[in-house]
Formats: C-alpha cells, structure tokens, sequence
C-alpha cells in the first residue's frame, strides 16, 4: 500500500507505516535538517520534497510518489503541534499560577476557567491543509496525529472541523487517544489520532501492553529496559553534562522524582521549593523502573526527563525511548536532533495506527 508522509520530520509515521508493510513513496517536510535526516534513511521515506504543503496540490504529492490518479494511497501526517500544545493555552494573566499557589498553601480557590479564544497562530490552518491534500490526492485512507490539547476547548472546533469535513466527504473517522506506553514503546507519551478510511471505519488499536496489570498484557517496557548499552563512552555528549545553579539540587533528586524532593512537603529538613509553584518536569528524574516521561522538542535548561545518574539524556538514548530503530541517523546538531525527536511519532505507535486504516482500506 503506498503512503505518503506530510509534516514528515525525522520521519516516525513513516518509520511505523514501513513496519506495517506499507511502501512510504514520498514525504514533504519544511524543515531543511529534517529533510536532511529523511534523505539518510532513505529506505523509510521515499522521494523527499522540502516544501510548504500550502504550496502544492494533491496531483503534485501522487507525481512525487509515482502514482497515477486511480491507485490506492494512504495519506499520514502530524500537522505542526506547537498552536495546540498546552503552552499555547496557559491561562497569561496569571490567573493558574494564583490558584496553584493557593492550593500548595491549602487556601481554598476555585480554579479560573479554561480559556476559549486561541492565540493568533498561522500553523493552526495547517490542519487544513492537510484535509485539503488528502481530499485533492483522493486518499483511500489517512492517519492524523496531534497532542492531547488539540481537544481542550480552544482547539476542538479545529479537531472537529477536520473531522466533520472528512466524513462530509465519505470518509468513516475514528478518534484514538492512545498512550504510546501502551504500545511497546518506553514512554508515557499520549496522542490523538484520527483514522479516516473510505471502505470500513478503522477499528481503534488494542494495547499490546499494560500500565496498570491488565491481564493478557504485556508490562510496559521501562526506560531502564531501552537505554540497556548507551552508557557506554562512545555516546557521550559535552552537552549531557549538567552545570549551573541546579545542579547540586538535581544529584539529590531520587529516580522518578522531581523538584518536590527539596520541599517541605518530601520532609527535607532545609527546603529550597514549595510544592505546586514549578512545572511539574522541573529538575524531572528518569526512573529505571517504569517508562519515561514526554521526552521535549524544546526542553529548558532545567526541565527533565533527566537521566537517573544526574545528567542529560543522549539523543541515542531519547530515540531509543521513542522507539526508533537503533540504527536511524539523525542530522543536525544536539539542539536539532532533540527537537526532531521531540516533535516525532514513536514508530511503533505509528505502526499500529496505520495497520488499523490499512485494514479498513486492503480490504
């Protein structure tokens, strides 16, 4: 079955429909290091085109992929996530950072309302782009992928624009919210999917492992259990080191725990924090024991995960809780590598969601 990847990135919806058994014959990406990244494993991406999606039509991705008007096509893609993120929908006035405050103090406060009204941002109408390539290249089948907060109320007529427009068009959808966890791969990392199909409505996948001992699951697959082999010296980064104003606070903070370890609260006998008064992946430890957490395309100097012995993950190490292939080259420098991951879809993940569309449409 052909695909074709927009919003490719370092490629991990591609990676995932070339596990399905899916032949990846072209992906469009923005990006220049992206591309770059995509053009070194070049067995999982096809053709790529380094262009704006608002740019071309859906004749222009079918003769990027070799393929005539009639053949079959499923379209992937993760339109760009920053619009919808949860950063993008903090309350500004401080009105949240008021009521955590109150909370950590044990005043009583109801919490502000959740905003409606989205922030200018021209990605937003990317989603719409997207339907448009895939209604002009006459899809058989699609995955759409976004973060959690494309649902809260300031994005969902977003959501549910692409949504109504594509069953408009004879396409049967189906929402997943899935955690990645659930899915073979060793971090908590949760995203919405729509599966759209012309033939059937694609059935949501079953997790193949369990967080919370669901019998007839497998247990999730612990950070500890991916990064077995990549403390080894030839994956040292400089930029793993940790140095500066935090970091005798960091090698204090048990695995698996966060900031909260030098709060009152945790019983340290000289508190530096209160508790609810920093984000919750503020000096963020890895455990050994269970999955990561969201591994950051944009992480602060502080914010984790942080390898449980007290320095920076690799990015040998975040591709492996993400669940790339062992041997996938990325392109760039450490700050490129790191937002390519973050930005990705863990492939086996992707894998999953994409045999779904492809059994509704291989029918």
């Amino acid at each position: 079955m052909p695909v074709i990847d927009l919003f490719a990135g370092a490629g991990g919806l591609s990676i995932g429909a070339t596990d399905a058994g899916c032949e990846v014959r072209a992906c469009v990406e923005l990006d220049p290091i992206a591309c770059r990244t995509l053009r070194a494993n070049e067995s999982y991406h096809g053709a790529v085109l380094e262009a704006d999606v608002a740019a071309i039509t859906g004749l222009d991705l079918r003769e990027v992929a070799g393929l005539a008007p009639g053949d079959p096509l499923i379209v992937v893609g993760g339109a760009p996530c920053q619009p919808f993120s949860k950063a993008a929908y903090w309350i500004e006035d401080g009105e949240e950072s008021r009521y955590r405050r109150a909370r950590a103090a044990g005043v009583t406060m109801n919490r502000p309302p959740a905003p409606t009204t989205a922030r200018p941002d021209a990605r937003r109408t990317l989603i719409e782009e997207f339907w448009r390539l895939i209604f002009e290249a006459n899809a058989d089948g699609f995955v759409f992928e976004n973060v959690p907060s494309i649902k809260h109320p300031r994005n969902l007529p977003v959501l549910d624009g692409f949504r109504h427009a594509a069953e408009a068009a004879g396409y049967a959808v189906t929402q997943v919210t899935a955690n990645a966890a659930e899915y073979g791969v060793a971090q908590a990392r949760e995203r919405v999917f729509l599966l759209g199909a012309k033939r059937g409505k694609p059935t949501t996948p079953e997790p193949t492992h369990t967080l919370k001992g669901v019998p007839g699951r497998k247990p999730v697959v612990t950070a500890g259990e991916a990064l077995v082999g990549f403390d080894r010296p030839k994956y040292f980064e400089p930029e793993e080191l940790v140095t500066g104003r935090w970091a005798e606070h960091l090698k204090t903070v048990p695995p698996g725990g966060n900031y909260k370890a030098h709060t009152a609260w945790a019983g340290h006998p000289n508190p530096t924090f209160e508790t609810e008064t920093r984000f919750w992946n503020f000096l963020l430890k890895l455990s050994p024991d269970r999955p990561s957490w969201t591994i950051a395309a944009s992480p602060g100097p502080w914010t984790g995960p942080f390898h449980w012995s007290s320095r920076r993950l690799r990015t040998v190490e975040m591709a492996a809780l993400q669940g790339f292939p062992k041997k996938y080259e990325l392109i760039g420098s450490r700050r490129d590598r790191v937002r390519q991951l973050g930005n990705a879809v863990p492939p086996p993940l992707a894998k999953r969601m994409v045999e779904a569309v492809l059994a509704t449409v291989d029918r």
